[in-house]
């Protein structure tokens, strides 16, 4: 297994029996060469052949010693008594124990000053005996930037490496590592942002002053071209700064530990707020109540003060970011108690701004944007002097996410959405939920942290976050860009066709359309172009004015009832109900197919006889009101024998028009068809409405598909979603046609004409999206299906051209967006450029303003300062260079 000469070098005669598990190559050396070529590498871990195997030993058993405070080749005239021979340095290949000799000559630094010139960092000040690499702690923050792993993992990783046999009884460190990993983020922070280069120290940082910025968001006195503040109207929504507020229930913290016992290091210096300000403002305006949403039943409003909070101090935590870049904003993370409050939000939202009062365009993004923003300024008067906001020169527009936006009322839905807001580019509002997912992994370990380290961790991993989008805007920017452009064409061509078809058809109509968009943009308090000014009828509608009716004739004393719960048009009402719920159990049935489970069989047949049960009860009811069914029902049970194995969807309800179409010469009462008459309208208003919705849905869905979709599994996927929407196209057009034939058994009775001007047959031929045609029909030559043209209340004409101009209106923002778009990008590519030369220039300036240092500290400084200025200056060259051809073209399609 060994050689017979030591190859060390020619003089040496030893026995080679060690190896190094960490040096490259495997040869093996003798004891004396060992130590000799290790006096640089005292970490590196040793295995020694003996008894036929190799076993592991230490440098330190074969006799190296570290002398600290000289080069390893020099000699210490004076030895300090100071010398430790079981000194524990954690690195990267495991735990390690050396033997150190401090110096104590008469130039030599304290004891911690030589452990930090060999690059180890002590665990403390006073007297240590256990320091960590600069390795292990550089490679231990981004480990756990990318991985998210705990202090504990890490310690169980080096704990493994050093013995993973349970041989040895390793001591814990484990508490050890958390102090200097805690020291080593806080000295890392201060040092990135130049707080060592300030002459009046850590004690003179400003709040907020070690966040990574946003170099895409406009930042005044960094990034903005000079007169940006005296911009004209329609270009001055592009030095607007877009915030997203959200709150992540994730990021708890269990009742341990206190701030007395356990204070953060960063006092509010990057994204978390001052603590001590954040708490006493709590205090004083906690006992507010907290006002309940009118627009949806939010969680995050209506159940902030109910939320469950035993066992914890902060129930979660609430953030302020850029919602166009996803940067977390400086001052704008706080804990939060008992759900998400007005207040919390307010004072996040507020103590952000302070680092963006030169701003003049405000577009803020919120979930409950709608609620909260109704008295915010009235708030905010009741708020500290030093958190208002100068809100007079200020245009601030709010918002609503757009994956959150369906869930709120119609009106909020054309009020605070990106997509039909002037200025909003392709902006979604939704920046919060994906910072989220990148932090959640860490709240498994922060939610048992001391209030202090754990805002000093959230802290870090934001300011990684950050920084990972700085060094990748080059990328993201140019992608945006690169989607956009083709965009933005085909939504101008798209609307350039819309528009010049309308010019030609209704030319007056599209300026009135033009001439009430554009007031509204320019002040939202005008009349919302995209709210509908025709209404539908609907069922509920129709029941609802049924039911007025005949309450204004039981004040008059008029009682046509014959029943006492049940009235003539509660009966008509709920026989169409129950009619609708017999389709419905029927296609359940039929998707059940042949392999369904024993639990959706009993589902579909509990339903069943809940159906059976009530339409016998409806049955018992009709035939006070409708006497002649009774002689039928009795007829066609003696006709056939297999009345009693009639299936519960099969049952004939035998309504007005049913009646009419089985016995024509039986009577019926004449207020009953016209109860059915109305409801049948409703009904067919209402399947239209469903079947112009999904179709719309279905168009979407192609072209999402067609665009975005790869891939054998993604396309099946995409299929099943696309079959779910075709059968609610069919689905709805089978309850039209159902209350077609209603109508059409009706009208005779009733004497009514023209109703099939409002209500055509509807063909096969004629289910299909607004943008499609006929089959064989070419588009110069397509026409309109009449389902787009069908009326509501109003006559037929001013109902399309409501939906007209509701359509135009919405084309004319999708081209308008996208437009924005890609004029913002254009505009955040040279904001990028200017931030990334002003940080430059920054730090050559620090370079100098520590003065009367030694030189070797003076070189240093300098050093690190002009590092960080070429750093920037590289960052800028490359993405110019990643840029410049896109960006070329782009701004040449601008121009035109």
């Amino acid at each position: 297994m060994c050689a017979e000469v030591c190859p060390g070098s020619s003089e040496c005669n030893g026995y080679p029996e060690y190896r190094c598990r960490d040096c490259f190559g495997m040869a093996l050396y003798c004891k004396d060469c060992t130590v000799s070529r290790h006096r640089e590498s005292p970490l590196h871990r040793i295995q020694h052949w003996d008894d036929r195997h190799f076993k592991c030993t230490s440098l330190k058993d074969l006799g190296l010693r570290i002398q600290l405070g000289h080069p390893v080749w020099g000699i210490c005239y004076n030895p300090s008594p100071a010398f430790h021979d079981d000194f524990v340095v954690l690195d990267v290949n495991g735990v390690h124990q050396v033997a150190v000799d401090f110096c104590a000559c008469e130039i030599a630094q304290s004891p911690t000053t030589q452990l930090l010139r060999a690059r180890w960092f002590p665990a403390t000040t006073t007297d240590p005996k256990t320091a960590a690499t600069f390795r292990l702690l550089h490679h231990f923050h981004i480990l756990t930037f990318e991985s998210k792993a705990s202090a504990f993992e890490v310690w169980q990783t080096l704990s493994r490496l050093t013995d993973n046999t349970g041989l040895s009884a390793l001591k814990d460190h484990y508490e050890a590592l958390l102090q200097m990993v805690r020291k080593w983020r806080n000295i890392t922070l201060l040092k990135r942002f130049g707080r060592g280069h300030d002459p009046a120290g850590i004690n003179a940082t400003l709040q907020g002053s070690c966040a990574v910025l946003c170099p895409a968001c406009p930042q005044p006195g960094k990034n903005l071209p000079q007169g940006w503040e005296d911009a004209p109207p329609e270009v001055r929504w592009l030095y607007g700064l877009f915030l997203a507020i959200d709150a992540n229930f994730r990021l708890a913290r269990k009742n341990v530990s206190s701030d007395s016992v356990d204070p953060g290091l960063s006092k509010g210096w990057a994204y978390f707020v001052k603590e001590h300000g954040y708490k006493m403002f709590l205090q004083d305006v906690s006992k507010q109540p907290q006002e309940k949403s009118t627009c949806v039943s939010h969680n995050a409003v209506n159940l902030a003060e109910t939320k469950n909070s035993r066992g914890l101090t902060a129930t979660g935590a609430g953030t302020v970011d850029c919602a166009r870049h996803n940067f977390k904003r400086p001052c704008a993370v706080g804990n939060l108690q008992k759900g998400e409050k007005y207040i919390n939000m307010d004072y996040l939202f507020f103590s952000t701004m302070q680092h963006a009062k030169g701003l003049v365009t405000l577009n803020v993004s919120y979930d409950i944007a709608c609620q909260w923003s109704k008295h915010l300024w009235e708030c905010m008067a009741q708020y500290p002097n030093w958190m208002h906001v100068e809100r007079g020169d200020k245009i601030m527009t709010f918002l609503v996410p757009k994956f959150h936006l369906p869930a709120h009322i119609f009106a909020c839905q054309i009020t605070y959405s990106h997509n039909l807001v002037k200025g909003m580019g392709r902006t979604d509002g939704e920046a919060p939920e994906r910072g989220w997912a990148n932090i959640n992994p860490v709240a498994t370990s922060t939610r048992e942290m001391g209030p202090g380290s754990r805002r000093d961790t959230l802290d870090d991993h934001f300011g990684d976050f950050n920084w990972k989008k700085v060094t990748n805007l080059g990328i993201s920017l140019l992608r945006k860009l690169k989607g956009a452009i083709p965009e933005r064409d085909q939504h101008q061509r798209d609307f350039d066709e819309f528009n010049e078809t309308l010019i030609t058809e209704r030319p007056e109509e599209v300026q009135r359309w033009k001439q009430g968009v554009e007031e509204w943009e320019a002040d939202m308090s005008a009349a919302n172009p995209f709210n509908p000014t025709t209404a539908n009828v609907t069922q509920a509608l129709v029941r609802l004015t049924l039911s007025q009716e005949e309450s204004e004739e039981l004040e008059r004393g008029i009682n046509n009832s014959l029943h006492n719960e049940v009235s003539p048009a509660v009966l008509i009402s709920s026989g169409i109900g129950i009619e609708e719920e017999q389709h419905q159990l029927l296609r359940d049935l039929l998707a059940l197919g042949d392999h369904a489970t024993d639990l959706q069989h009993s589902k579909l047949q509990d339903r069943t006889n809940v159906l059976q049960h009530k339409i016998e009860q409806w049955c018992q009811v009709q035939v006070l009101y409708m006497p002649s069914v009774a002689s039928i029902r009795t007829a066609r049970s003696s006709s056939t024998n297999t009345s009693n194995e009639e299936k519960t969807y099969e049952i004939r309800l035998f309504l007005p028009s049913q009646l009419k179409e089985h016995a024509p010469d039986a009577i019926c009462d004449k207020r009953l068809c016209q109860f059915e008459w109305k409801l049948r309208r409703a009904q067919a208003f209402d399947a239209l409405n469903d079947l112009r919705r999904h179709l719309l849905l279905r168009t979407h869905l192609y072209k999402f598909k067609n665009i975005n979709i790869w891939g054998q599994r993604a396309n099946t996927r995409a299929a099943a979603v696309i079959g779910k929407v075709e059968h609610n196209v069919i689905e709805a057009g089978e309850r039209y046609r159902h209350a077609w034939t209603g109508l059409n058994y009706l009208c005779g009775t009733l004497a009514e004409d023209g109703w099939q001007t409002i209500f055509p047959i509807l063909e096969s031929a004629h289910v299909r999206g607004m943008s499609e045609g006929e089959a064989g029909q070419s588009e110069g030559n397509r026409t309109l299906s009449w389902i787009w043209k069908a009326q509501g209340v109003s006559a037929t004409g001013e109902v399309l051209a409501d939906a007209l101009r509701i359509e135009w209106c919405k084309a004319r923002a999708r081209a308008n967006r996208w437009t924005e778009e890609v004029q913002l990008l254009l505009e955040e590519m040279q904001r990028v450029r200017e931030f990334l030369s002003w940080h430059a220039t920054w730090w050559d300036e620090q370079a100098g303003r520590r003065t009367g240092l030694p030189d070797a500290e003076s070189e240093g400084i300098k050093g690190y300062a002009k590092r960080q200025a070429s750093l920037r200056r590289n960052l800028q060259i490359t993405f110019n260079d990643m840029w410049v051809t896109t960006e070329s073209s782009a701004t040449e399609e601008v121009q035109l």
